[in-house]
Parts: structure tokens; C-alpha cells; sequence
């Protein structure tokens, strides 16, 4: 959304914080031994807590409060009874809620416990290109050049981008414009960030997948050639300079 009053940016960092510090607390609070959808109770009693509402299962009926997705699912992820945490699991919380008619979004990919499976080299480079990319966003800043930044960092370290998931407008509803902040450059988006308007930036980062595809479930999105994929995600208010982090107390790059 543009950002044209006082009020309008109170309202923002509000729900920001909201949804930041759900996820942060969800995060510490995954235990080897726990299902998801304990989990998700959790974070669904924290945002009750704040006043807000679950994005997902206000906006689209998603069956959580926030998607969790575990080692081989790229996003989408529904928490359930039978998926139990275990060490060295793979997992990707994402918060997003409504509070007060302004709506925001985040998103961290983390290893439970040791890294057993040596996926602690994915969720860095995630952390480190959306932290890169960010920097990289001010007003007049062609979004396409985003998505370039963000497909050749991960080329550099060795890993790939999944192409049909994007980060997106934010602000008065869910998604917005502008709807595909893509992780690759698409030549003939002319699309520029404008100066004043919120936006979710998430990199999804992966080790052999470019596609995610949905399986039967009609939520969970994995990839079309297996391995594994890490979101990292902030919603951001865009300015001059660089942008202000609105959902810094989720502290994912801590």
C-alpha cells in the first residue's frame, strides 16, 4: 500500500511487530517431539493475544494460523497432529495477520536443533541474499533488478531460485500491488518500487527445484524436482534510502 498519513504507517508498524514477534516466539518455541500443529496453536494464541487475525485462514480458509512447512515442503505447509518435529528438521514458519484493517507478513526458514543434514548452509544464504536484496530497494529501483540480485547470489552460492513463488504488495489486504517481486529477473517487467509504499520481500531459495508444485492437499507446495527450499521474508516500507525493516522483531537475521 502507499503510505499517505500518520495513521497509515502506525498501523503498519503495529501489525509488523505483531506478526514479527509471533514468528520469533514460534520460533523458540519448536521443540524436538512437537507437532505442528502444537506449534501453531501457539502462534495462533499470541496473535489472538495482539488482537489480530491469521492472514491465511482469514483471507483464503487455510486450516492453521500459519503455514509450517518441514524439509522437503517449500511452502504452504498445514499443521497437523501427525507431523512431529524432529532433530535436524528443516523448518519454515510463516506468520501474517490483519490488525485494525492493515495486514502484514514475514517469514523464516531455521534448523531444529543440531544440523544433522547439513542444511544450515541454505537458511544462510536465504538470510543473507533477502538481507542483500533489501539493501539493495529504494524508490525508482526496478523490481526486475531485484529479482536478477536475487538469482545470482544464489547462483554464487551454489543453489537455485524457485520461480513461481514471489514476494508481493502489502498493506490494506494480503497481496497486492506490485503482485510478483519474482526471485529472477523478467527483462520486460519495467516495474519500478515506489517511494512510501510497504512491500514483502521473501527469497525462496533452493537446492534443485525451479518450480513449486501443489500436491493433493490443495495447500503444500514442494519442489518439481525434490531437495529442499528456505524462505526469508520482512515486510519493508521503501524509501529514499534504505528501507525500514517493519518486521525487524521477528529477528531472523539474529
Amino acid at each position: 500500500m502507499s503510505i499517505t498519513k500518520e495513521s497509515e504507517l502506525i498501523g503498519m508498524k503495529k501489525i509488523s511487530e505483531v506478526v514479527g514477534t509471533t514468528l520469533k516466539l514460534m520460533r523458540e518455541h519448536a521443540k524436538v517431539g512437537m507437532s505442528t500443529k502444537e506449534l501453531d496453536e501457539y502462534g495462533g494464541e499470541i496473535l489472538k493475544s495482539f488482537g489480530a487475525k491469521s492472514a491465511p485462514y482469514e483471507t483464503y480458509g487455510f486450516p492453521g494460523y500459519s503455514c509450517i512447512s518441514v524439509n522437503d515442503e517449500a511452502a504452504h505447509g498445514i499443521p497437523s497432529e501427525k507431523k512431529i518435529l524432529k532433530e535436524g528438521d528443516l523448518i519454515n514458519i510463516d506468520v501474517s495477520a490483519e490488525l485494525n484493517g492493515f495486514w502484514s507478513d514475514n517469514g523464516g526458514s531455521f534448523v531444529l536443533g543440531k544440523d544433522i543434514h547439513n542444511h544450515q548452509p541454505l537458511v544462510d544464504a536465504s538470510k543473507n541474499i533477502l538481507r542483500k536484496a533489501i539493501g539493495n530497494i529504494k524508490g525508482g529501483v526496478k523490481i526486475s533488478e531485484i529479482g536478477y540480485l536475487i538469482e545470482t547470489e544464489a547462483r554464487k552460492s551454489g543453489f537455485k531460485v524457485i520461480k513461481n513463488l514471489a514476494g508481493h504488495g502489502v498493506g490494506r489486504s494480503l497481496h497486492e500491488e506490485p503482485e510478483n517481486i519474482l526471485n529472477y529477473r523478467v527483462r520486460t517487467n519495467r516495474e519500478r518500487f515506489k517511494k512510501n509504499t510497504t512491500v514483502a520481500i521473501e527469497t525462496f531459495i533452493s537446492t534443485k527445484s525451479t518450480v513449486a508444485v501443489e500436491l493433493n492437499d490443495g495447500w503444500t507446495l514442494v519442489g518439481n524436482k525434490g531437495g529442499y527450499v528456505t524462505q526469508h521474508e520482512q515486510t519493508i516500507l521503501v524509501t529514499d534510502n534504505y528501507p525500514v525493516i517493519l518486521t525487524a522483531s521477528n529477528e531472523i537475521w539474529n
